[in-house]
């Protein structure tokens, strides 16, 4: 995921996109279990894109980002 595209998401985006990577992550590793998963690239790219969520969210949390409404 591309920072721009962070920077046009608001909080609660990232946090239903970062629930919604939570499930898929968990649901690829049932995949892995089973053998039956088809890239296991996949698992790489979404934990990097939960992680990049996370960093922004806590950017915001301590203040180092402010929201467009300036909250």
């Amino acid at each position: 995921m591309k920072s721009t595209v962070l920077k046009e998401m608001s909080v609660n985006e990232m946090e239903i996109k970062l629930q919604d990577n939570i499930d898929a992550l968990r649901n690829l590793r049932f995949q892995k279990a089973l053998q039956q998963l088809e890239d296991p690239l996949k698992i790489t790219k979404l934990k990097k894109e939960i992680a990049q969520i996370k960093t922004v969210l806590r950017e915001y949390e301590l203040g180092i980002r402010v929201t467009q409404d300036g909250e």
